[in-house]
């Protein structure tokens, strides 16, 4: 046996079973490992339309890797900067100097004790105004914000119904509620109104007593699938049963809709109609952390009992000033930049359209709603992740590959994450190299029998918006 140190967990040891011997342990040792260089490479800088990747060799099938001390330059396929503000100069990065020489670096403190700014109310209110609520807690982590705020909101004796894709953030903060979890077939509202109707008859387990909330948890735009969640139809059961609506704009918000206040703005839905609105600043905002928004009484419920607000440390001054001054560009309420956010939008929603149809006219079988910033190609073959994303690699292009456990393990695939700073030649150069890469390793699925539904769907929806492609 090669190596058999590493192998002492897979064997009964002072007579206890192995703590890891199921397949997952297989994936690990025989697949991920040796894969492991297509995944989790640094970069140095900002990650903008290109970015700069620090190269690494291994000597030891990817058990560990050095720096070769060589950077190289790629396009950047591979962040949600969906609107380009990851930038280390420009206007945000001006407004985060100024507010650092102001106001310092944090507050290092929670939001319960010392750690409310006027920056971060202001901001709070701006969020409010940006999606249509009434008000807004900021959290300073993105996964937090959905882990940390779900159990203030439900708890024994209430139910979540919850999309079988969602993030593993909305995962563990049902987990941690307490509440009794249900699930239902992705984005399929015949199986949520059966869920519905089967829950609210039968009550809760032994008791058969009333629940005492019903929250369905959705996502606004499915990141592994660039799908959106059917909103108008989960609203008109919402009417219908009178349940709780969360709703994760983690990826949708900044990069949805034609004012990009998210999946309320892209199906003309009301926000108020949502109980609960969610999203994050670390996609189209250039920044981290997230926030909640909802009515006024929700938000205060919050702020007393959520773990995010009493314990955890608040969101610092450079990222609150990123999020503001990015937040105010796309709300035109910057006097100096008063288009460049509407700019941003269009372009986004150029850029999307325009890379979605090429793919799908070569014969790629590609994922996701016409308009998603992400487009997943699939991939299928668990050999082909790799092999395309060392062939991306070799022509100077960074793309993420995904593959088990985060998808099933026939379904690998390869996210295209488009963004604002991608020029015209940026991504003519980039499908260039993918339609050779396609051809390499026999990825066109659709070839001689191109995907003309797809094609239709997507110049249905170029004509619907106006958008000039």
């Amino acid at each position: 046996l090669v190596y058999p140190e590493m192998y002492v967990q897979l064997r009964e040891q002072n007579g206890y079973a192995p703590m890891v011997s199921d397949f997952e342990s297989l994936w690990t040792r025989r697949l991920y490992g040796r894969i492991r260089d297509c995944f989790n490479r640094p970069i140095t800088g900002v990650a903008g339309g290109h970015v700069n990747l620090l190269e690494r060799v291994s000597h030891d099938f990817n058990r560990s890797f050095e720096f070769t001390g060589r950077v190289r330059n790629v396009l950047n396929l591979a962040s949600y900067n969906y609107l380009g503000f990851a930038q280390s100069e420009g206007p945000c990065a001006d407004k985060v100097e100024q507010a650092m020489r102001e106001n310092g670096i944090t507050q290092a403190s929670t939001r319960a004790e010392a750690g409310c700014s006027r920056l971060l109310v202001e901001t709070e209110d701006m969020v409010a105004r940006f999606v249509g609520s009434e008000a807004a807690l900021i959290v300073s982590m993105g996964y937090a914000t959905n882990a940390l705020n779900i159990p203030a909101l439900v708890s024994k004796g209430c139910l979540i119904i919850s999309d079988e894709l969602n993030h593993s953030s909305l995962v563990s903060g049902a987990r941690l509620s307490g509440a009794t979890i249900r699930v239902f077939r992705h984005n399929n509202m015949a199986s949520l109104e059966k869920e519905l109707r089967h829950s609210i008859a039968q009550g809760q387990p032994r008791t058969h007593r009333p629940w005492k909330k019903i929250l369905v948890v959705v996502e606004g735009l499915y990141s592994m699938e660039g799908e959106f969640c059917k909103l108008p139809e989960i609203v008109e059961l919402r009417r219908k049963y009178g349940f709780y609506l969360f709703v994760d704009e983690a990826h949708s918000i900044g990069a949805l809709g034609k004012r990009g206040r998210g999946v309320c703005d892209h199906f003309n839905v009301d926000p108020r109609e949502v109980d609960v609105l969610m999203g994050t600043f670390t996609k189209s905002f250039g920044a981290a952390g997230g926030y909640i928004a909802g009515s006024r009484s929700l938000i205060n419920h919050l702020r007393l009992k959520s773990h995010s607000a009493v314990y955890a440390e608040a969101m610092s001054v450079p990222v609150l000033a990123q999020v503001s001054s990015s937040m105010r560009m796309i709300m035109g309420e910057d006097r100096e930049h008063a288009l460049e956010g509407q700019q941003r939008l269009d372009q986004l929603a150029v850029n999307s359209r325009y890379f979605a149809r090429r793919l799908a006219e070569m014969g790629f079988m590609t994922m996701g709603d016409p308009g998603s910033p992400v487009i997943p190609l699939l991939l299928f073959s668990p050999a082909k992740i790799p092999a395309f994303s060392r062939e991306c690699l070799k022509r100077n292009i960074a793309v993420v590959v995904v593959s088990y456990p985060a998808t099933p393990i026939i379904t690998g695939r390869v996210r295209f994450c488009i963004s604002a700073s991608h020029t015209r030649e940026d991504l003519d150069y980039a499908l260039e190299q993918i339609s050779e890469i396609g051809d390499l390793l026999l990825l066109k699925f659709h070839k001689g029998n191109v995907d003309t539904e797809r094609i239709a769907r997507i110049d249905a929806d170029i004509d619907a918006n106006n958008i000039a492609v």
